[in-house]
Order: structure tokens, then C-alpha cells, then sequence
């Protein structure tokens, strides 16, 4: 009874073990391959629910059939004009065709790593075949906006002004796009889309664009700087007109009241010594001394006639006395005087 009851167990055991290994589930977001001995046998599962094989020789290789994540490490590649780039890439992909993806690939990891491949090779030769600017700019007809503070001058000489472009880096993606997704469909793997995430430059690169920025700077720069210069010149010139024109109507006005002081002293002057024959003769005598006083310094020598009106001053004096003794007055004859 007992050794029944065992052999019933055992085979009610080995039952359920063998249903659980015969029947299994497919989710909504799988697929699955049957493999028997490492072989696939029959067509993909891809529709969900709960299906049947043959217990412990066959086993269920369950794929992804969601939208999968590519996302690239950045790379350093040279564009068409020799300049260095940090490009770093990041792309949509599904397995469309499971039995193929099985074969050649088995799994997600050996995927990841071929369009690692694929993808890392299509973006060098495409930044190799593109200048710098088409990978940077985005659209091919945009209207950048420019300084207000530009001149026309320097607007025809398109500072601030985009380098036009033939492409621009959407038809640079597009390009990538369709040439490795060619190459991935026999892996039984769709490429659904792919777009730059960063475009880095290179520290050679960093350079030569900065400098271009100051150079467009500078030019700016360079014309308010010039601008300065000629409104400060015409401050300057406005000054020293406006300095001349005040030094010379004081000058002017100077010259005007020295001339009414000059009348007014010949004024005070006349009135003063016009009142007599002493008055004259006395102010004769005062300009001749002050006359002598301008003209004669040390060591001063004169040469003058005995009827000069400067020389009729001096015959009193005890210097001249000998000299003039046999000189007969208003003969005409020179004289000379020495201080």
C-alpha cells in the first residue's frame, strides 16, 4: 500500500514537472526563438500568451520586441577641414527579424556592440566629408540676429552674419541614418532614428573659434574706439575755438579800456600843464628826464647836435661844461655824451 501510494507521488511529481517544462508564457513586449540543441526549430513566437514545446529538449530564447537605446561614447573625428571634434551619438532600434538577430547576434550585448561598430564608422565618414559649420548649423536658411549696434559698413562686410551652408547637420544625420541602416538590417535589427546628443570642440579647435569672436569683437570695439576719438578731436577743437574766442575778446575789451585810460591820462595830462608857460615848460623838462631814463643805461654813448631838443637839457650840466666852452650856441655841430 505504502510502496503505491510512493509510485503514485513519484508519478504525479514528474507529471507536473514535465507540464511546467512543456508550457510557457510569451509577454506582450517579448518574443521568443525555440531552440532544440542549441538549433532553432520552427518559426518566432510573436504573439503573447501561453504556449507549448517539448519539455527539457527544447528551451525558449525570449527577445525584446521594444524600442531599444543605442547611446554612443563620445568620439574625437576630424571634420572635412581638418578641425577636431567631440561628437557623442544616440540612436532608436528594434529587432524586427528575431530568427536572424538570434543567429547572428544571440543577444543584446552583442548588439549594442555591432552598432557601436556600424554607427561609430557611419559618423567618422560623415564628419569627414562635411566641413565644421554643416555639422554645427541646424537649418540651412536661418536668419541669425545680428547687433543692433552694427553699421552698414560693417554689415557689408558680414560681421555677425552666418557662413552659409549646404546641408546643415539634420541632412548631416540623415546621411548617417540611412547608410547604417542598411547595414544593420541583416542583423534582423531596425534603425528607427538617430540624432547628434553634443557636439564638443576639440581644445585645438576652441581656439581658432574664440579668436574669431574677438576678432568680430574687436572690429566693433575698434570703430567705437575710432568714434571716440573723433567726437573727443571735435570737443577739443570746440574748446580752443571757444578758448581763442574768449582770450580774444578780453584781449579786445583790455585793449579798449587801456585806450580810453591813454585818452583819459593825455586828457589829464593836457589840462594839467596847458595852464601856463611854466606849466609847459616843466612838463617838457619832465618827459625829457623820463625820455634820458628809457634811453641811457650804463655805459649808454649819445651822438647828438648842440640844437638837439634832448641835448638843450644837458649844456647846464658841470659834465658838459668844458666841452661845449668853444662851441659857439645853434652852430650845428655834433656833440657826444657818455653816461
Amino acid at each position: 500500500m505504502k510502496i503505491g501510494i510512493t509510485i503514485i507521488a513519484g508519478i504525479a511529481v514528474a507529471a507536473v514537472v514535465t507540464a511546467s517544462s512543456a508550457v510557457y508564457t510569451v509577454g506582450e513586449v517579448e518574443q521568443a526563438i525555440i531552440t532544440q540543441f542549441g538549433k532553432p526549430v520552427g518559426e518566432p513566437i510573436t504573439s503573447a500568451g501561453l504556449k507549448l514545446k517539448l519539455p527539457f529538449i527544447q528551451v525558449v530564447n525570449r527577445i525584446d520586441r521594444r524600442v531599444l537605446e543605442w547611446d554612443g561614447n563620445p568620439s574625437d573625428m576630424p571634420t572635412k577641414d581638418k578641425l577636431y571634434i567631440s561628437v557623442d551619438l544616440f540612436a532608436r532600434w528594434k529587432i524586427t527579424d528575431p530568427l536572424q538577430y538570434f543567429l547572428r547576434l544571440r543577444d543584446e550585448r552583442s548588439a549594442q556592440s555591432r552598432l557601436d561598430d556600424i554607427l561609430g564608422s557611419e559618423t567618422r565618414n560623415a564628419v569627414a566629408k562635411h566641413e565644421l559649420i554643416e555639422i554645427i548649423r541646424t537649418t540651412k536658411g536661418r536668419t541669425p540676429l545680428r547687433d543692433t549696434l552694427l553699421t552698414d559698413e560693417e554689415v557689408a562686410q558680414d560681421i555677425g552674419a552666418l557662413v552659409p551652408i549646404q546641408k546643415g547637420r539634420a541632412l548631416v544625420e540623415r546621411e548617417i541614418f540611412e547608410a547604417a541602416a542598411e547595414k544593420v538590417r541583416v542583423f534582423g535589427i531596425e534603425l528607427l532614428d538617430i540624432r547628434f546628443k553634443r557636439i564638443n570642440y576639440n581644445e585645438s579647435v576652441r581656439p581658432k573659434i574664440y579668436d574669431r569672436m574677438i576678432s568680430e569683437r574687436r572690429q566693433i570695439a575698434e570703430r567705437f574706439l575710432s568714434e571716440g576719438n573723433g567726437e573727443a578731436a571735435r570737443i577739443r577743437g570746440n574748446r580752443m575755438r571757444d578758448l581763442n574766442k574768449i582770450q580774444s575778446e578780453a584781449y579786445r575789451a583790455v585793449e579798449e579800456i587801456r585806450g580810453v585810460a591813454d585818452a583819459s591820462a593825455a586828457a589829464i595830462y593836457a589840462a594839467a600843464y596847458n595852464t601856463s608857460a611854466q606849466a609847459v615848460e616843466f612838463y617838457e623838462f619832465t618827459r625829457t628826464m623820463q625820455a634820458y631814463k628809457d634811453m641811457i643805461s650804463g655805459g649808454t654813448t649819445l651822438v647828438l647836435t648842440t640844437d638837439s631838443d634832448l641835448f638843450k637839457f644837458l649844456r647846464g650840466m658841470e659834465a658838459g661844461t668844458s666841452a661845449d666852452s668853444d662851441i659857439p650856441p645853434g652852430s650845428g655841430a655834433s656833440t657826444v655824451a657818455e653816461r
